[in-house]
């Protein structure tokens, strides 16, 4: 017999992945914006994710109807818990989205105030993200299937290192995908951001996971210290520091497309084994999958649809990027006349 709601929980996890991956590079492009050197690299670096960073929000739409349509249980606890953050990222995206498309028509001093709604957009998206990720790590009360906690359970030691933590991860994206996409100045800047990122995030990687490890209590029987865990977390730490030793040496090389698909491969395994840590709640650790599941004619109906719409997404998403392959090209840059 087919698991209906093991096949959802597959489908949420590969939305919110490619939602972080592919998102997560112009989120960190915009927030490393204000310091690019000149107006020449901040357009190269525009011109880069110009055709590309809508369609990639269409991956955070899929998760978020996964989650409300297979799991609305999960959807009813998560959504009050994270109310603010996720209020602050749908509001930073909305502002960063209009930012850039009003940009390309301003002039000078106008195109300066756009250009900080963008990176600003960008920074507070990606620190919401992390503040998220945080709390739904350390876990959520619940209490008779509702939320039980306070408006600011959200806002905790753990979750500021998550989030800046994430953050990070996002500006190395961002630089990784500057050194495959641009030429001259900006990639060489971008280069030097990604080495320095890739040590930084080496770093905070290690104290968030200590941190998991060490003080969060609810793990103390299940996620990083149950036995089956405990036996993959050598490995899972190795491939870590295996990939992030990997793209700094490309990086350090100047190698173009290499350390954007190590980066990539870094997100995945994160994430991975992330969800293996607190597998199989999907409410960290009170709710698990099949607790919050829909009846199993709404997930056949949902898994149905999915056959036929994930696929289409994701050929509209390869062949973006495909047809968008390479460097930009100077003619890229020029704004809208």
């Amino acid at each position: 017999m087919i698991d209906l709601t093991l096949l959802m929980a597959i489908a949420l996890v590969i939305c919110v992945l490619l939602y972080v991956v592919l998102d997560g590079f112009d989120l960190g492009i915009g927030m490393l914006f204000p310091l690019l050197r000149d107006a020449t690299q901040r357009e190269e670096a525009i011109a880069s994710i110009a055709p590309l960073w809508d369609g990639n929000e269409t991956w955070l739409v899929a998760g978020g109807m996964t989650l409300f349509a297979a799991f609305p249980a999960a959807f009813a606890v998560i959504l009050p818990a994270l109310y603010m953050p996720l209020g602050f990222m749908l509001t930073a995206l909305v502002v960063r989205g209009v930012a850039f498309e009003f940009r390309e028509r301003a002039l000078d001093a106008g195109r300066r105030f756009w250009d900080q709604a963008f990176h600003w957009g960008s920074s507070v998206a990606a620190l919401s993200q992390g503040l998220a990720l945080g709390t739904l790590v350390q876990g959520i009360p619940v209490t008779n299937g509702e939320y039980a906690g306070g408006d600011f359970d959200w806002l905790t030691p753990f979750s500021l290192l998550t989030a800046f933590a994430l953050a990070v991860g996002y500006v190395l994206l961002g630089a990784c995908w500057l050194m495959m996409r641009t030429s001259s100045a900006a990639r060489l800047y971008a280069r030097r951001v990604a080495i320095a990122a890739g040590g930084v995030l080496g770093i905070m990687m290690c104290l968030v996971g200590l941190w998991m490890a060490a003080v969060e209590a609810p793990l103390a029987n299940r996620g990083w210290f149950n036995a089956a865990m405990l036996a993959w977390l050598p490995l899972l730490a190795a491939i870590l520091l295996g990939l992030l030793t990997l793209l700094v040496r490309a990086a350090v090389r100047d190698q173009p497309v290499a350390p954007f698909v190590y980066a990539a491969s870094l997100f995945g395994v994160a994430f991975l084994g992330l969800v293996a840590a607190v597998w199989p709640f999907i409410v960290p650790y009170a709710m698990t999958f099949d607790d919050a599941a829909a009846a199993d004619n709404s997930l056949g109906f949902l898994i149905v649809a999915y056959l036929v719409l994930l696929p289409m997404v994701g050929l509209f998403a390869w062949n973006q990027f495909h047809t968008f392959r390479g460097r930009v090209r100077r003619d890229d840059t020029e704004p809208y006349a």
